[in-house]
């Protein structure tokens, strides 16, 4: 079985190469790596509010490249810069995956970017 990479020739940051790829198809799985608050290879600040609803949309345009939708993730993890955020997180989070919940850890870190929010998903389209 194939395995098919995402974006890996992507530049993040600052026009840095980054060592991984922003998607990965095997078996039926996408592994989207995670996405922060990124527009044209720069972080984009803003409320928890504003770079969710931003990271969400990086993590839907991947999804569409690769052929999937919310409807095929399975799970989702979530890092939140700052757990005061975790109410205003749900309910853009819930505008998005409201219909489709997909299983979903969210814990508070530190991250490695200046950022509120970082999100990664896997998603499964059976053959």
């Amino acid at each position: 079985m194939p395995i098919k990479r995402y974006g890996a020739e992507k530049s993040g940051a600052g026009g840095q190469n980054l060592p991984f790829a922003r998607a990965v198809e095997a078996g039926g799985f996408l592994y989207v790596s995670g996405q922060v608050a990124m527009k044209d290879g720069e972080i984009v600040r803003g409320g928890i509010v504003e770079e969710t609803h931003l990271t969400i949309k990086n993590v839907l345009a991947i999804l569409e490249e690769a052929g999937y939708g919310p409807e095929h993730i399975v799970r989702v993890g979530v890092w939140l810069d700052d757990p005061r955020d975790f109410w205003s997180f749900n309910g853009v989070y819930k505008s998005y995956f409201g219909e489709h919940p997909p299983a979903r850890a969210c814990v508070q870190s530190r991250m490695m970017v200046d950022c509120k929010v970082e999100i990664d998903c896997v998603a499964y389209k059976g053959p």
